[in-house]
C-alpha cells in the first residue's frame, strides 16, 4: 500500500460513548475500538488507548487510570477525549503528519451548543483541515439504508452506550427527536446494582456487560438461563460466585428499558399526522449496540403496535451513515451542519 494512500482523505467519525469507528473515504470502516484511555497519572503520559486500554479497566496499579472520556455521549475530558481522536486519526492515517483530513463527525441530537463546539475542537486539535457535524439518528438512517431524502416517513431508534437516539426523518431533515441519556451504560450499571442489592456482590462493569450480553432480555424468553457470574462479596470482601438467572436479569433491567420504550413512545406522540401512515406501513427501524438486547424489537412491538426491523449491521449504522456522508459528500451535505473555523 502506498504510504501516501489516506494523505487528507475524507473521514468520518462514530465518537461514541462505548466504541468509536473511524471511516475512511474509499476505505470503509478501518478503525473500531474501545473508547477508552489508559494514563499514567504520575508521569501524565498516555499508556494505552482503546481495546488495550479496556482490557485495563479495573486491573491497574495505583498510579494507572483507565477512563473513558465521554459520557452519556458527550465529552466529560475534553483532554483525554483530544489524545485519544489524535491517536486513532494517526493510527488510521500511518504515521502520516502531513496528513489534514476533512471530518464528518457524528454528534447525538441532544447535545448542546458548548458540547458541540468541544467535540468540533477536539477534532480541530487533533488534526482536521474541516469538522461538520451530522446527528446521530440522521447518520444511523442513511446507514440503515433508509431513503432519509424521500417524502415520506423514516423512524429510527439508535441505543448506544451512553444515548437513545429516536427520531422521524423525511426529506433530508429531523422531523422530530427524542435524544435520552439512556444506553448500554444504564444497562450494565442497573446489573451492578441489582447483584449488590439481592446478592451483596461487587461486581465490575465488564462483567456486568457480559451478563447483559448472555442473558439479558427485555421481553421474557421462551426458556429460563442463567450464568455464574464472580465478583467480591460485600461483607467479607473476598471472590464468591453466584447463580444468576434471565428472568433475574430482565427485572433489573427494567428501568431503563422503560426509559427507551417511553422515548419511542413519547416520538410517535409527536409525529405529523401526514407521516402516521408511513410510520404504519414502513415501521421503525432499530440500530446502535443496545438494539441487540434480546426481546427489545418484540417489547417495542407490543408496545407500538408497529413492525419493528433490527438492522443488519445495527453496531455500525451511525458510522456507516457518516462514511456515506463522506463518500457522497456533494448530494448529502445537506444533512450535515457545516463548521468554518472562527
Amino acid at each position: 500500500m502506498n504510504r501516501l494512500a489516506f494523505l487528507g482523505r475524507d473521514m468520518a467519525i462514530d465518537l461514541g460513548t462505548a466504541n468509536t469507528l473511524v471511516y475512511v473515504r474509499d476505505q470503509g470502516i478501518v478503525l473500531n475500538e474501545p473508547s477508552v484511555v489508559a494514563m499514567n497519572t504520575t508521569s501524565g503520559k498516555v499508556v494505552a488507548v482503546g481495546a488495550q486500554a479496556k482490557r485495563m479497566i479495573g486491573r491497574t496499579p495505583g498510579n494507572i487510570v483507565a477512563v473513558r472520556p465521554l459520557k452519556d455521549g458527550v465529552i466529560a475530558d475534553f483532554d483525554m477525549t483530544k489524545q485519544m481522536l489524535r491517536y486513532f486519526i494517526r493510527r488510521v492515517h500511518i504515521k502520516c503528519v502531513l496528513a489534514k483530513p476533512r471530518m464528518i463527525i457524528a454528534v447525538p441530537s441532544g447535545i448542546t451548543g458548548v458540547e458541540q463546539n468541544a467535540v468540533k475542537e477536539a477534532c480541530f486539535q487533533a488534526g482536521a483541515r474541516k469538522v461538520y457535524i451530522v446527528e446521530e439518528p440522521m447518520a444511523a438512517a442513511i446507514g440503515a439504508g433508509l431513503p432519509v431524502h424521500e417524502p415520506v416517513g423514516n423512524m429510527v431508534v439508535d441505543i448506544g452506550g451512553g444515548t437513545t437516539e429516536v427520531a422521524i426523518i423525511s426529506m433530508g431533515g429531523i422531523v422530530t427527536s427524542q435524544s435520552i441519556r439512556v444506553g448500554g451504560d444504564e444497562l450494565d450499571q442497573a446489573i451492578v446494582a441489582f447483584a449488590k442489592r439481592q446478592h451483596s456482590l461487587l461486581l465490575g462493569e465488564r462483567s456486568a456487560e457480559e451478563v447483559k450480553m448472555s442473558i439479558g432480555s427485555a421481553w421474557p424468553q421462551e426458556e429460563q438461563v442463567y450464568m455464574d457470574i464472580r465478583g467480591r462479596d460485600v461483607n467479607s470482601g473476598l471472590p464468591k460466585t453466584i447463580k444468576i438467572y434471565s428472568d433475574e436479569i430482565r427485572k433489573a433491567i427494567e428501568e431503563p428499558v422503560n426509559s427507551i420504550v417511553d422515548a419511542v413512545l413519547t416520538t410517535l406522540d409527536k409525529c405529523p399526522a401526514e407521516l402516521s401512515g408511513d410510520l404504519l406501513e414502513r415501521g421503525i427501524a432499530l440500530t446502535g449496540g443496545g438494539a441487540l438486547l434480546k426481546g427489545l424489537d418484540q417489547r417495542l412491538r407490543d408496545e407500538t403496535g408497529m413492525p419493528i426491523h433490527q438492522v443488519g449491521n445495527a453496531l455500525d449504522s451511525v458510522a456507516l451513515g457518516s462514511g456515506k456522508c463522506a463518500e457522497e459528500f456533494d448530494t448529502l451535505h445537506e444533512v450535515l451542519v457545516p463548521e468554518p473555523r472562527h
